[in-house]
């Protein structure tokens, strides 16, 4: 069986820590966990232009962190499955575990 921490997998690891690693990725990402939300919703939520957002979601697509479904002209995203949400949340537990307060 492959282990998930062979050489085979992990410059597709890095191309998905390095595309969360710009913050503004980051945040549409965390935008788009609470259930399907429209590119403008994103937009005004995180206070950035429409065309950004866009952008940034045809990144994340293709990486599949980001998963769209279309509702007439309205196209919708949301988080690719489980993992996503699953991922996220270890390494925001792992940055508060190691916070000076926690210490």
């Amino acid at each position: 069986m492959d282990s998930p921490f062979t050489d085979t997998h992990l410059p597709q690891v890095a191309d998905l820590f390095r595309l969360l690693g710009d913050v503004t990725r980051l945040r549409i990402v965390l935008a788009c966990l609470h259930g399907p939300i429209a590119v403008g919703e994103i937009a005004a939520v995180l206070d950035l232009a429409p065309t950004l957002v866009s952008h940034h979601l045809r990144l994340l697509r293709a990486a599949r962190l980001v998963a769209f479904e279309r509702h007439g002209k309205q196209v919708l995203y949301s988080a690719a499955d489980r993992h996503v949400p699953d991922l996220l949340r270890g390494m925001i537990g792992h940055i508060v575990a190691l916070a000076p307060e926690n210490a």
